[in-house]
């Protein structure tokens, strides 16, 4: 009986690391292929679809899969990319992100299936994640004023995430996979 009880732990996590790695690949391919810099101050921001699926993750598999998926895909973006100097801050702001997200969708056992409580995830998650890369990029430049001009892209890439994250959660929910 010891030798079955093993075999099936041994096996779940295995699977657990391969559906982790598979999520950190898809944010991290959605952050690198689909990106748009925006036109806004300075620095302006980068608006990708790697946050449409952090969102994905963190509603269908909760909040430990979407941290995790969200603070290493992104993260790894910023370092292969040349935006190494980003990688720390992304880290902490996507971690937290995909923890609130994955926290409030699978509350009160709905485990992402409550398209409000998805969507009220993916709004708490907005400020957190815009506080700390405003905190961050503070410390890169030096100043309070600057990194206020981030702003305006930051929401605007969870915005164009929730269009993106909502209709495709509907959707694979629905699935024999989520059932």
């Amino acid at each position: 009986m010891q030798k079955t009880q093993s075999y099936s732990s041994s096996r779940s996590q295995t699977f657990d690391l391969i559906l982790s790695a598979l999520l950190i690949a898809l944010v991290f391919v959605s952050t690198v292929f689909i990106n748009i810099k925006l036109p806004i101050g300075g620095n302006g921001g980068l608006v990708h679809l790697g946050t449409g699926m952090l969102f994905i993750a963190s509603i269908l598999f909760g909040p430990k899969k979407g941290a995790i998926a969200g603070s290493f895909g992104m993260a790894l973006f910023d370092l292969m990319s040349g935006w190494t100097i980003w990688a720390p801050g992304t880290f902490i702001a996507r971690f937290l992100q995909g923890y609130i997200v994955g926290k409030i969708a699978w509350s009160n056992d709905e485990n992402g299936n409550s398209i409000i409580l998805n969507l009220v995830g993916m709004i708490i998650s907005v400020p957190v994640m815009a506080a700390v890369y405003y905190v961050h990029e503070a410390i890169i430049y030096g100043n309070w004023i600057q990194p206020a001009a981030s702003i305006p892209g930051n929401i605007t890439q969870n915005v164009i995430g929730m269009i993106v994250a909502i209709p495709v959660c509907l959707v694979l929910k629905k699935t024999p996979l989520f059932k």
